[in-house]
């Protein structure tokens, strides 16, 4: 089930010409992410949340929001293998993705899960376009909501901001 959720990601690169790595991990439950600094053919970050045996990921232009009053575009992409969360190195010209890759930031998160609405899982609540979780790393810290656009032809669009502790 895992190959199937990385079709897309194994479509897009040729992997006898980037050391980009390849599924090997079965299905896990440690809450991974991974913020990379990807220099491409622009600038952005890479934020990537472990879920059902992949991570779910999002370039983000400008970078994580380090305020509670920053809002930043997140651009969903394609699922990538549990591997990448470690990866740091360059994907050579004319792969996709082509630049180079760095780990910013790395750690665990935990979904915040409201007390006055009915609990979902992450998958439901990615699903639904809103979720909230708390990053523990060593840059990123605290709270934090990704919620999609709705009334956008481009479902991948979606807001990243902080969220105070009592949002819990």
């Amino acid at each position: 089930m895992t190959t199937k959720k990385l079709s897309s990601y194994y479509a897009k690169r040729d992997f006898s010409k980037t050391t980009e790595p390849r599924s090997k991990i079965n299905r896990q439950n440690n809450n991974t992410f991974v913020v990379q600094r990807h220099d491409a053919s622009h600038l952005h970050y890479d934020l990537r949340l472990e879920v059902d045996g992949v991570l779910k990921s999002w370039a983000i232009p400008k970078g994580m929001p380090k305020t509670y009053a920053e809002k930043r575009l997140a651009v969903q992409t394609e699922d990538h293998p549990l591997e990448y969360a470690h990866f740091s190195g360059i994907i050579p010209q004319g792969q996709y993705g082509a630049g180079t890759v760095q780990i910013w930031d790395a750690g665990t998160y935990e979904q915040i899960i409201s007390d006055t609405k009915p609990q979902k899982d992450m998958t439901s609540a990615l699903k639904d376009g809103s979720i909230k979780f708390h990053l523990h790393g060593e840059r990123y810290k605290g709270n934090y909501a990704l919620i999609r656009f709705k009334h956008e032809k481009n479902k991948d669009n979606w807001l990243i901001f902080r969220i105070f502790k009592n949002a819990r």
